[in-house]
């Protein structure tokens, strides 16, 4: 009897996901744990493995199919000695093929694909074709006729490379091509959820803004020195342990409005935004206060490369308590960040920059970074947030305490 993969529940909230990429074809023979498909969540891309050898019979779900149910069928696995599948009544549930894209290529789109020649400017509607968006925003900016494409995706959906073809292939032009026209991409499900989450932190938390500069002349010159002894320790890294050990010092900070409560954790769980393709994820470094400098370095660097790769663990993305955002790297000089809910708070840190300052009633030239404290008022108040970001800078220009 085949057996049937299913949309796996990859986390206890997960009621939908996205089957991102087959990496298996029908026809062809699996084993036990090899890697079939690849399943895009909100914030991270998890690999579907074979449970049982045998060979793939069928493909129900087609890659980039958004929205498919947690416990749906995806693919069916014969077993050894059992024949090709054939569609016969009361043998197996029939799952119909999306018409979705194929090759990961945008899907949904309206029934009659209306394009605009710039803004408010419809220039062209008529009968529908089956084809992805790029696909038709590529044929439209050639000048190419739908009619004239044979489509080789799913139920002869036109998708990007039959584009590609009939260009090579010289299929003549029947419409001047439209350069102004844009190209509509399909929003990810990590999109979405950012989309949403951050239109609710501004619309339900009001956000109040804190802002002071700190001197990282020392900091910088103590990575120096422990670089060249042979370890590997970013800015950031120093950043991560000064606001745990800041928000350790300040509990009152490290909290969480709950309506008829005020939650404050024991732990400082910190969140550190990472930018990734098509979005921004947040890996946890759990209990940071109690980590040194060189085991924050390690566990950053290890989670953020399985961030950008899609291949963290949802428990090692929820469950912060305050927000890292460092935007530094990009040449940022200040910023004000959104905050991150159910959180009450999110630091943003930009680049240091030589600035002149006072120093014993004499002008010198300084490394100053500058940073600023979005927070939730109704939890944290403005004296909060102040004793936060000072006790923040204390450790950022005292790098010797970073190391104890």
């Amino acid at each position: 009897m085949p057996i049937t993969v299913t949309m796996p529940q990859l986390s206890p909230t997960m009621e939908v996901g996205t089957l991102a990429r087959w990496l298996v074809s029908e026809g062809d023979t699996v084993t036990s744990g090899d890697v079939l498909a690849e399943i895009e969540t909100d914030k991270a891309t998890m690999e579907v493995e074979a449970i049982d050898d045998g060979t793939v019979g069928r493909i129900l779900v087609a890659e980039g199919t958004e929205n498919v149910p947690v416990n749906q069928a995806i693919a069916l696995i014969l077993e050894e000695g059992e024949e090709a599948l054939e569609e016969e009544p009361g043998s197996i549930e029939a799952v119909p093929l999306p018409s979705g894209p194929a090759s990961g290529e945008a899907d949904s789109e309206p029934e009659k694909a209306v394009v605009q020649d710039g803004p408010g400017k419809p220039a062209s509607s008529g009968r529908k074709r089956a084809a992805s968006p790029l696909a038709r925003s590529m044929a439209l900016k050639a000048g190419l006729s739908l009619d004239d494409v044979t489509g080789s995706g799913p139920g002869g959906r036109i998708i990007k490379r039959d584009i590609e073809k009939a260009l090579k292939a010289g299929v003549p032009a029947t419409s001047p091509a439209i350069a102004s026209a844009w190209e509509e991409i399909r929003v990810t499900g990590m999109r979405r959820v950012i989309a949403e989450r951050l239109q609710e932190a501004k619309q339900t938390i009001p956000h109040f803004y804190l802002s002071l500069d700190c001197d990282i002349d020392r900091l910088l010159e103590a990575r120096r020195e422990i670089n060249a002894a042979g370890y590997r320790v970013s800015v950031n890294d120093f950043i991560i342990r000064a606001l745990a050990l800041a928000l350790r010092d300040v509990p009152d900070a490290n909290v969480q409005w709950g309506g008829d409560v005020i939650r404050r954790f024991a732990h400082v769980d910190l969140s550190v935004a990472v930018a990734v393709d098509g979005g921004l994820v947040t890996p946890v470094i759990r209990d940071a206060a109690s980590r040194s400098l060189l085991d924050i370095a390690t566990a950053m660097r290890d989670l953020a490369d399985r961030a950008r790769s899609g291949k963290l663990m949802p428990e090692e993305y929820q469950g912060g308590s305050f927000t890292l955002s460092n935007l530094g790297m990009y040449g940022i000089r200040e910023f004000d960040a959104v905050i991150n809910p159910p959180q009450a708070g999110i630091l943003a840190v930009g680049a240091g920059y030589p600035r002149p300052v006072a120093r014993d009633g004499a002008l010198a030239v300084a490394t100053l970074m500058s940073t600023t404290l979005s927070a939730d008022h109704r939890v944290v108040d403005g004296a909060t947030g102040a004793a936060l970001l000072n006790a923040f800078r204390n450790f950022i220009e005292s790098p010797t305490s970073l190391l104890l």
